[in-house]
């Protein structure tokens, strides 16, 4: 759900923008491609840069606790996988090729995969208990903007690596996704509509214990905890007009948002002295710690008018001293470091040879 809304609203941009005769859009596409590459320049944070996915939608790749192995969602329609499912693989060696293997049920749609802290077991969401089937897409041409859906069908669930459920969760009525688990190893937080807005919750690794963190009203999702564990940063949504609130409240009785306005904030891991960090307008997100545990890294494309590309941008906990991370034309997101904070994993619309196709890429980090 993090992922494919944003890359809706650039593939619905990016039409826009190219229409025109058969031929010019042939010469675009080939402009395009000849821009396309692995690293851009000035891309000084990232060395030995290696392209681990090819072809389809894939996202959201998080690193186990070992840093030896990753879990992500992959849409890729030409191969059958009509809605995100759930993959995992070891990170490949020089020489080796990237081998992973589906680790979810096959069926409905899922979404934010996260390892446990054994290496063993990994929390992910699904529909499947709703449907087998990939749940509907938002009309775009009906809505006329860009919109997620917030599927009522979607609660959390343990599975080995396997494949295999081992324990559903959440089982209150509405959204229960977007979980993460602190590098600490005893506490999840997630997203939840269980109180009728998106608020933050954490719970103990089996599922007890859930307490309500966030209580503003607006968005509040894709929580990371520090490296420590003492802190939470997330994405949110603030409407404050009349207009505003009653539009965010219209769309959520519908199982949608228009999140094309987040900032990133940031609290004690208890949700307590909650503040905003970013104040750059249009879509700031996918935010996580840097390996000190003092700095941001997120995503962002508020220097972007037109909105888009979306790059990765570091700052500190005051929202200042930000500087640019990447430099690809289309989408750069989901950034997460190994457990030593000596790589770096993220999503990336480079080196898809002028398609839309998304990939995961991994990095060395290089600290300047």
């Amino acid at each position: 759900m993090k992922r494919t809304g944003i890359l809706i609203l650039f593939s619905i941009i990016a039409f826009s923008c190219t229409q025109g005769n058969s031929a010019d859009k042939a010469q675009n596409k080939e402009a395009e491609a000849s821009r396309d590459t692995l690293l851009y320049e000035g891309e000084t944070h990232f060395r030995n840069l290696r392209q681990l996915t090819f072809g389809g939608d894939n996202a959201e790749a998080y690193f186990s606790y070992d840093g030896k192995y990753i879990v992500y969602q992959r849409t890729d329609t030409k191969n059958g996988i009509m809605c995100d499912q759930i993959w995992m693989g070891k990170i490949p060696e020089a020489g080796e090729s990237f081998q992973p293997k589906l680790v979810s049920t096959g069926t409905g749609r899922t979404t934010c995969a996260f390892f446990y802290p054994d290496g063993k077991h990994i929390i992910y969401a699904s529909t499947h208990l709703g449907s087998k089937d990939c749940p509907p897409v938002p009309d775009k041409e009906k809505m006329k903007r860009y919109i997620w859906p917030i599927y009522e069908s979607y609660d959390l669930f343990v599975a080995d690596t396997n494949g295999n459920i081992v324990k559903q969760l959440t089982n209150t009525p509405g959204y229960d996704a977007e979980a993460t688990i602190s590098p600490k190893g005893d506490k999840i937080v997630f997203t939840s509509t269980r109180n009728g807005d998106l608020d933050l919750y954490t719970m103990d690794l089996d599922g007890g214990n859930v307490k309500q963190i966030t209580n503003m009203l607006g968005y509040d999702g894709g929580a990371w905890f520090s490296p420590d564990g003492t802190k939470i940063l997330w994405r949110a949504s603030r409407p404050k007009t009349d207009e505003e609130i009653k539009d965010y409240k219209d769309l959520l009785s519908q199982g949608l948002v228009a999140p094309t306005e987040m900032e990133v904030w940031i609290a004690n891991a208890d949700g307590s002295d909650a503040k905003q960090v970013t104040y750059l307008k249009q879509a700031n997100w996918a935010p996580n710690f840097m390996p000190d545990g003092k700095r941001i890294i997120f995503c962002s494309n508020s220097e972007y008018p037109r909105g888009f590309p979306f790059n990765m941008y570091i700052t500190d906990f005051e929202g200042k001293n930000i500087t640019k991370v990447s430099r690809d034309n289309g989408f750069d997101a989901f950034p997460m470091f190994s457990p030593d904070g000596k790589k770096i994993i993220f999503s990336s619309n480079r080196n898809n040879g002028g398609t839309r196709d998304t990939n995961i890429f991994i990095a060395d980090w290089v600290e300047q």
